[in-house]
Parts: C-alpha cells; structure tokens; sequence
C-alpha cells in the first residue's frame, strides 16, 4: 500500500522544502488554489524531495574509518597462531556438521518409513543422494614433496651449522638455536598432523555415511520386497484379490499351509542379525552425543520415550512364538525402522569442536558406520538371492542319469516360464518408471498440454510389452498341450501293443467270410479279398517307440579299477581250475593207454577189471 501525503500539508511542506511558512501564507495558499484543487485533486507530492539549508548543517560529519593495511608483524602473528594451533576453526566445524547431517537428511531414511504397504521392487532416483565434492587425500602432492625436501634440507643444514664450532662459545650457542628450532617445529608438525588427521576422519565418516545410506537403501528394498511378495502369494493362494486387501486376520490362519517358507526365514535371520548391531552402535554413540540435540532430533523424528525404551532393551527372539508369521515380520521390520531411527539421530546428535575430544568421538563413530554397512550389505546379499530365487522359475541341474527327450522338454517348458516371468518383472520395472517420469512432469511441467500425449505414448510402449506376454504366454500353452497329447497317444499306442483286439484264432472263425471260405481256409486254399475285405487282424498297425539310451556307468575310475582287478582274478582262477580239470584228464588217458590188455576169452570176450 502507498503511502499519501496530503497537499498543503505539514509533511508535503516538509518534503517540499518549505517547512518553514508561517500559517497565514498556507492558508491564504490554500484559498487561492481552492478553485483548481476542486477540479483536479492531486494527492501526490510533487518535484524532488529536497532538505531546506538549515536542516543540513545538523547532519552529523560523515563516519570514516581508518583500516590499517596487514603489516608484516600481523601477517607473521597469524602465521604462527594458525601453525602452534592444533583445532579446526568454528566456520569449519559449522561446514562439516552441517554436510554430515545433510547427507542423514537428504537420504529419506528418517522420514515415515513404512513396510506394510504394497512397497515397490525398485529403488527410487531419489533414495541415495551421492555426498558434496569433499577434498580427497592423495598419496602424493607437488607441495607436499617440495615441503618435505625443503624440510629435511633446512633440518641437515643447521646440524652442519650448529656441528661448525661445537668446543667454542659460539658453538655452544649454535647448539642451543638447533634445540630450539628443532622444539618448534616438533610443536608446529604436531600440531599440523592432528590437524590433518582430524580432517581425515571427517572425510572418512562423510565417505562412510554415503556407504552406509546405499546400503540401507538396498536393504528396505530387498525386505520391502520380501513382505510384499509373501504377502501377495498368501493372498492369492488363499483366494483374494491383491487389492483391496483382506483383514490380516484371515492370512494369519494357521489352519492353511504358509507359503514361502525360505523367504520368511531368510527375513526373520536378516532382521534378527540387523537389529543387535544397531542396538550396539546406539550404545555406544549415545554417550558421545549432546543429549538437548539429541531430544531435539527425537521430537522432530516422533521417536517417544517408550519407542526408545522398547529398543535399548535389546532383540529377543521369545516374543512372539510364531517369529515367521506375517505380522511378526511386520513388527520386527517396525522396530527395525525405529532402531535406525535412533543411530542416525545420535549420529546427527554429535558435536564437532575440532578439538581433542573429536578424535575419540568421529573415530568411534566411523568405525560403527563402517561396521553397520557392512553387516547390512551381506544381509541384503542373502535376502537378495533368496528374493530371486523365489520370484523366478530356475531350471533344474542336470541331473547324474542321462537325460531323456521327454525330461528334455520338460526342461524347455520350465524355461518357458522363466522367460515369462521375467517379461513380467520388465514390464513391472516399465511401470514404475512411469509412473515416476509421470508425477515428475505433473509436478514441475507449466503446460500441461503435452503430458496427454507423454502418457499415450508410454501407454502404447506398455501396450507392446503386454502384447508380447500375450503371445509368449500362447505360444507356451500351446507347446504344453502338444506334449501333453504326444505322451498321451504315446501311451495309448503302448497299451493296443500290450493287449491287442485280435486273437490269433480269429482267422478260423467260421464268421469271417462264410462257409465257404472255412472250408477255403481248411484246405490250405488262399481267399480272394477286395481292397475293402480286411480283419482287424490284417490291418498294419505302425507302433511308435523310444529307443532309451545306454545307462551310464555311475561308478568312479577307482571303482571301475577295482572291478577289472576283480574280474581279472575271477578269470584266472576259472582258468587255472579248467586247466587243472584237463591235466586230470589227460593223465587218467595215459594210465588208461599204458596198462596191458586183458586176456582175451574163448567166446571172445574181452574183460577188463
């Protein structure tokens, strides 16, 4: 709103310059002008704003100051304030604080984060913000080798020098400015190292903290996963739609077989290995941390006292006595979530004076950052490939026995539904990105004219990906369905060659072509048949059949060796005995033959004893 001066008045004269008219001229002013003020009302003050003389030799003379230029002696004090000094400055703790927590922040892990609802698959862009441009350390730099050579030149020089006249007075003197140089600069190299190594540690733990958000942000995907998909299995082996969801009643039946069972217990062992590391590493940041910073971060993070008295008391697996149902892996990832909650507080909790103190302090806390990422990274490996496992359909090993062509097919169908359900988890990837490049469009696009067209172009890419699971989906069941008639009119072909309709005493039934015909077959005469005329018995029937391979040896080559060793023996030993039974033989013949020939009897018959 402008401000209005009214003509005629003490400010608008004031502003004018003519502060100084008596009454009786502004009022005969006034009268004068009454006519044209009548006809043209102006309320705005007219000409340059200007101070009448009178005023302007009350101002005040003008404030100037004096800043003397850096003089030698200055520039050398801070010199050596800043070398004998061993803290950061405050405007550098102020920068280290402020990116540290920053980052804690920025990473959403403090925000209400929750599992029970329907959580996605995918991590968002948004979920790990990568760490500010930090300086790094590096092995070796061009002025830290000229410092060093400069250094140890300076150091040999002056023990030469101070070496010169070492019996004399002056040599003595010599010896005690070596004393002293030598006192200031282990000061000064002291104090710089604690300086440097204290901005070690804070490169450190600001590296350790973007680990550690990757980390945790891979971690609540996978298990984030993991309850949604045991969940949704539950809810369609159980006959619901997955939305809306049904009372978690319902799925807690115990009356039912569960479902993914090696997933509910790839998550309670991921929790139950979690949690006690992160109770750990409260209890032993807490101590370090300014406790009103800390009860600020509480209130400001909705962290109650009975919420942090419940995880201080440690994990136990004794609460609940069905730890793998559904509602108790939602309670422990809850208490999970509360249990980060309040690390990630302390961490923001601790202070940063550049002091001795913050080595104890940031040491501790980098080593328990370090520890947690690691103990969460193999956590979510091993939820991870369980995850995979269950969401895929794995081809089986090939197994020891060889492999038959029908086991062979099998096989191709399995790959079949492998391949299906990765198309499914493409286009549930697709989905998400859309939505996502949706709702960023929606919210920082002016013209919402185009997005129509946007989302009917991505609608068509989504169109395509179904249509080709359509047709993925068909061309499996319709493979499916040809293996399954193969084998059943493989089957059937095997049953009419087990147990054939016709006999073999059906050629001599009288039936079978008349009287005629009988006798015709009784004489060993052959009938004459037309094209038509045939039995079920002279029909050619054309069977199909499966030559199964040769059964591999399943033994080993020790196995195999001992057996030829074996069979070896075996021969040589029948062998020896045929030998043995034939020298018998032969030897009984040469007895027989070289005995002498009986008396022969009148009658002419021979005997022999």
């Amino acid at each position: 709103m402008e401000a209005v001066v009214f003509e005629d008045s003490p400010l608008a004269d004031y502003l004018e310059g003519d502060g100084d008219r008596g009454v009786e001229d502004t009022h005969s002013h006034g009268d004068g002008d009454a006519s044209s003020n009548t006809s043209s009302p102006s309320f705005a003050p007219r000409g340059k704003p200007s101070l009448r003389p009178k005023f302007r030799h009350r101002l005040p003379p003008p404030l100037r100051l004096a800043i003397p230029a850096n003089s030698a002696v200055a520039t050398l004090h801070n010199t050596c304030s800043k070398a004998v000094n061993s803290r950061l400055g405050r405007a550098d703790n102020a920068r280290f604080l402020e990116r540290f927590r920053y980052l804690i922040v920025a990473s959403q892990l403090l925000n209400a984060h929750s599992y029970l609802g329907q959580a996605t698959y995918l991590p968002s862009r948004d979920a790990a913000v990568p760490p500010p441009d930090a300086p790094q350390i590096g092995a070796f730099t061009l002025a830290g080798v000229a410092v060093t050579a400069s250094f140890a030149f300076a150091m040999a020089w002056l023990i030469h020098w101070a070496k010169g006249g070492a019996s004399s007075t002056t040599g003595k003197g010599r010896m005690v400015v070596l004393l002293v140089v030598i006192i200031v600069l282990a000061i000064t190299s002291y104090a710089y190292m604690r300086r440097q190594w204290l901005q070690y540690l804070r490169q450190q733990s600001l590296a350790e903290i973007s680990e550690f958000v990757v980390k945790a942000h891979d971690f609540d995907t996978a298990a984030a996963g993991g309850l949604t998909l045991v969940q949704e299995v539950e809810l369609v082996s159980r006959g619901y739609r997955i939305n809306p969801l049904p009372p978690i009643s319902r799925l807690e039946d115990r009356s039912q077989s569960r479902r993914c069972a090696r997933l509910r217990k790839q998550l309670r062992l991921s929790f139950a290995d979690v949690m006690p590391r992160y109770h750990h590493a409260c209890t032993i940041l807490k101590p370090f941390a300014e406790e009103m910073n800390l009860e600020k971060y509480f209130d400001i993070y909705d962290i109650s006292d009975s919420d942090f008295t419940e995880t201080m008391s440690g994990y136990s697996e004794t609460d609940n006595e069905d730890s793998e149902s559904l509602r108790a892996l939602k309670i422990l990832a809850a208490r999970f979530d509360i249990t980060r909650k309040i690390f990630l507080c302390c961490l923001m909790a601790l202070d940063a004076d550049g002091g001795k103190p913050d080595f104890i302090r940031w040491t501790t806390a980098v080593d328990e950052i370090h520890g947690l990422a690691v103990v969460t990274g193999e956590a979510e490996q091993r939820l991870r490939r369980i995850l995979g496992e269950e969401e895929s359909f794995p081809v089986p090993p090939t197994p020891k026995i060889p492999l038959t062509p029908g086991r062979e097919r099998w096989r191709a169908q399995l790959r079949k539904l492998n391949s299906l359900s990765s198309g499914i988890r493409g286009l549930q990837a697709k989905l998400h990105l859309l939505r996502e490049e949706s709702d960023k469009n929606l919210n920082e696009t002016e013209d919402v004219a185009e997005l129509g067209t946007n989302l009917m172009i991505q609608y068509e890419s989504v169109g395509i990906d179904l249509r080709a699971l359509m047709q993925e989906w068909e061309d499996g069941k319709a493979a499916l369905a040809s293996n399954i008639d193969r084998n059943e009119r493989r089957v059937s072909s095997m049953s009419g060659m087990l147990s054939p309709t016709s006999s073999l005493g059906g050629l001599t039934a009288v039936d079978d072509g008349g009287v005629f015909d009988a006798l015709k077959a009784l004489n060993g005469e052959s009938r004459s048949r037309n094209s038509m005329d045939f039995s079920s018995s002279d029909v050619e029937e054309v069977f199909e059949a499966i030559a199964i391979p040769r059964q591999r040896s399943t033994l080993t080559r020790e196995e195999r060796i001992a057996k030829m060793k074996d069979d070896r023996t075996k021969k040589e030993s029948v062998k020896s005995k045929v030998e043995v039974n034939t020298k018998m033989l032969r030897e009984l013949e040469s007895v027989i033959n070289m005995r002498p020939r009986g008396r022969t009897t009148p009658g002419g018959r021979i005997t022999s004893i």
